[in-house]
């Protein structure tokens, strides 16, 4: 611990990066806790995860090195043997992202891109609100419209679908934030160092010369 201590501090994570994984962290808990109730609550939650999503997206592309993509996203095999290592508490320390927080990255981030998508379209297509209303929404008034001419016993609602696949998307990002808190908790145990304080402050101690 005493070598740890006489390490500089070195910065690794933009103001963007620990901005956009904030808004993030409390975007998602929001809509998740609020399930839809306030409705408006639950929209502008999503809102604020899809703008945020598409701008770590660019910012991960276009942003300083620690911040990009191609800096940390690696093989499935590399994240996959790194994961091993730090099971047994032998991984190798990263300044930036380890192999299996790259995939753990990109996974995140297209599992809200999924769930807010989704989430955007169905509010369109079942209450006529939102951006993708004008398409969306005159789509679904059209289609009950035909059916009613019909008489029609069954509603179409096409509507129906695209909420059991936001639900399930909303799911499966659960799932990974789990996954997440559990893989930072170990590797912040492993190499005795607080990462979530790292993302905070976008500061972490350099590694041995």
């Amino acid at each position: 611990m005493a070598g740890l201590e006489r390490r500089e501090w070195v910065r690794v994570w933009d103001p963007l990066v620990r901005v956009a994984h904030g808004v993030l962290v409390l975007g998602f808990a929001i809509a998740w806790l609020t399930e839809g109730k306030p409705a408006w609550l639950h929209e502008w939650a999503g809102y604020a995860v899809a703008a945020t999503v598409a701008l770590r997206v660019a910012w991960g592309i276009a942003g300083p090195r620690e911040a990009r993509f191609a800096s940390f996203v690696v093989r499935p095999s590399a994240a996959l043997t790194y994961l091993r290592q730090l099971l047994a508490l032998r991984a190798p320390r990263h300044l930036g992202h380890s192999p299996a927080g790259g995939i753990m990255v990109v996974a995140l981030l297209a599992s809200l891109a999924a769930t807010t998508a989704t989430g955007i379209a169905y509010l369109g297509a079942s209450r006529d609100r939102g951006p993708l209303a004008p398409l969306l929404g005159a789509e679904a008034a059209r289609l009950q419209a035909e059916a009613a001419a019909r008489d029609e016993t069954r509603i179409r609602r096409p509507a129906r679908w695209l909420k059991q696949v936001h639900d399930a998307a909303a799911e499966i990002t659960l799932l990974l934030v789990i996954a997440h808190v559990g893989g930072v908790a170990l590797a912040s145990f492993a190499h005795r160092e607080n990462l979530p304080r790292a993302m905070v402050t976008g500061y972490k101690q350099a590694p041995d010369a």
